[in-house]
């Protein structure tokens, strides 16, 4: 009962927060929200692989995206307060109230053990992500929130189609039952052609939230517009929702005739991600748009590490891990140029060391981090992926991997050695808009910290609980 206490506890928080007419009383409930989230992820851990309120389970890929998700929610508050400081208090307000159901929502997809749950709570994410990318209110913002909410419903909608066809595994009277331990038993007895039909279908739709090609472009105009600490969140969190939504369809497949199949077109949908993301980024202009694009990169070798197998199944929940810190550190340091630079614009960035000290570290380390440059631990995640396919003689997908990576790591890097050491492309000089504390990169240098340990050292603990992930997968 103690996951309805949380929620219960969370929807009332959220309400309070629109009801209350004070900045002051909303630091306080948000504030006290983040410590009820650590409380809830500790509980988790104290609880795993048992099951609460029937339609949740504490398994281990669910109870690790949850403490990835618990290590971002203090920083994401902070930095939260600091942008949202200059807005009314209805923004103000509203702002607060959509970042606590939000992360209360993918809490509940993150632990759901069916796929009607898993759609409930991934479609209730929309509506909160929608308020907060709507929150500086202007014309870009609402066209790209309203592009946001048709394209993930439809996507959403799409995964509905794929759950209908997993109807067609029962009969008439026991459809309603839907939990993955219920499906698990009927597998290997369901037509193969719907169970193809239902991952097409659950992988496109729930692509809306991991960011993966065909439905990435949701996310990458989300970034734009969004305020840095929400794009932290969209790029990390609620990516690694979507991820799992597809990774408990394909392990509850995975014992059926189609695993070369969904195997296939993760590979092919990975590829093309990495495709899309090398392309663009070799042309972005806008500092958020790039780092939304890097995300489809990472999301992109994660679909190729799961259709792999092997140790990258090992490398692409690490890689999950490790990408959440490495980006949130970027998206909060990108909220800090903002107010220094004036900008988000490439062409009207620059001197960023000179202006800012701390941030330009942040900005140089996180980029050797997030691009897997030695000694980023997600160097080891690449590698452990690389290492598969030659093992597996998979040389087409080895090949343009890498290919395409070095496209991505010329065109992030040369774009963010221009901000830190160059002078602005464009003829206006550059002048300090706003007095930034150092003291508020301190999370940022953490958790790249935390990145650059995990090349030479994996706690025990979390590599049990990422080996218990797949540890049902055919080996």
């Amino acid at each position: 009962m103690s996951l309805l206490l949380f929620f219960i506890t969370s929807a009332f928080m959220s309400i309070s927060i629109i009801m209350f007419r004070n900045k002051t009383i909303t630091r306080i409930i948000t504030s006290g929200f983040a410590l009820l989230h650590i409380w809830f992820t500790v509980h988790s851990w104290s609880n795993l692989n048992n099951t609460d309120m029937v339609y949740f389970t504490y398994n281990s890929s669910g109870v690790l995206l949850l403490s990835v998700l618990s290590l971002l929610i203090i920083p994401t508050v902070y930095h939260g307060f600091i942008y949202a400081s200059g807005d009314d208090l209805k923004k103000y307000n509203i702002y607060h109230a959509g970042l606590v159901a939000l992360v209360t929502f993918m809490s509940g997809a993150y632990l759901a053990n069916g796929m009607t749950v898993l759609w409930i709570f991934v479609e209730a994410t929309t509506l909160a992500v929608a308020a907060l990318i709507y929150h500086d209110r202007t014309e870009t913002a609402l066209e790209a929130t309203w592009k946001y909410v048709f394209i993930c419903s439809t996507g959403i909608a799409l995964a509905y189609l794929g759950i209908l066809f997993l109807g067609f595994i029962y009969g008439r009277g026991d459809a309603s039952s839907l939990s993955f331990r219920s499906l698990s038993g009927l597998i290997d007895r369901a037509d193969p052609l719907y169970l193809k039909i239902a991952f097409v279908f659950v992988m496109i739709g729930f692509s809306t939230k991991m960011g993966l090609f065909p439905m990435h472009t949701v996310t990458i105009d989300a970034h734009s517009v969004a305020p840095p600490p929400v794009s932290a969140l969209i790029s990390t969190a609620l990516m690694n929702v979507g991820f799992l939504a597809i990774f408990r369809v394909y392990t509850l497949f995975s014992f059926s005739p189609i695993l070369p199949f969904m195997n296939s077109v993760l590979i092919i949908a990975g590829l093309l991600s990495l495709l899309v993301a090398a392309g663009y980024m070799l042309k972005a202009k806008h500092l958020k748009r790039m780092l939304a694009y890097s995300s489809l990169e990472n999301m992109g070798l994660v679909a190729i590490a799961v259709g792999i197998g092997g140790e990258a199944w090992y490398a692409a929940f690490l890689l999950i891990v490790l990408h959440s810190l490495a980006k949130s550190s970027l998206f909060f340091q990108m909220g800090q140029l903002s107010r220094i630079l004036g900008t988000f614009r490439l062409d009207d960035a620059g001197r960023y060391m000179k202006l800012y000290p701390a941030g330009a570290l942040v900005l140089l380390a996180g980029v050797f981090c997030i691009l897997a440059i030695p000694p980023s631990g997600l160097f080891i995640t690449e590698f452990l992926v690389f290492k598969e396919m030659v093992y597996t003689d998979r040389w087409l997908v080895l090949i343009p991997s890498i290919i395409l990576l070095c496209f991505v790591i010329y065109a992030m890097s040369t774009r963010i050695m221009h901000v830190i050491f160059s002078d602005p492309r464009s003829p206006e000089i550059i002048l300090p808009q706003e007095k930034v504390n150092p003291a508020e990169t301190i999370s940022q240098f953490v958790f790249l910290g935390i990145v650059v340990l995990f090349c030479f050292y994996q706690p025990p603990f979390l590599v049990d609980l990422i080996n218990e992930t797949f540890a049902l997968l055919p080996k």
